[in-house]
């Protein structure tokens, strides 16, 4: 039992040794729906999971921008070779990722 008091109070002090900064957030009613159902789950609070959603949206997305040279190295070698795969075969390989009958991977080939 004084192990289960303990645990309680370092949680209350958990976000005060935080440097807590409140924000007002604006959501539609079934993603806070979810944000409560996912700190439930992982026995969290709301906070938490968004704080989580945010370290792995950093993790993935490159805040700093694209990538110029890289994009114009690409358009370079598309100028030269003129290969490439039309946008709307790509659209229907994606759309079939996971289905029954998933489509092999589109290859490059000589357009325009």
């Amino acid at each position: 039992m004084a192990s289960q008091s303990l645990d309680k109070s370092i949680l209350r002090d958990y976000f005060r040794l935080m440097n807590v900064i409140r924000r007002t957030l604006e959501i539609d009613a079934d993603t806070d729906a979810r944000l409560r159902e996912m700190a439930s789950e992982r026995g969290q609070d709301v906070a938490a999971v968004l704080a989580e959603a945010v370290a792995l949206l950093d993790s993935v997305v490159d805040i700093e921008g694209p990538d110029v040279a890289e994009d114009r190295r690409r358009l370079d070698a598309f100028t030269q070779t003129r290969a490439a795969v039309p946008l709307g075969e790509v659209k229907s390989w994606v759309a079939s990722w996971g289905s029954a009958n998933e489509l092999p991977r589109p290859a490059p080939r000589k357009i325009g």
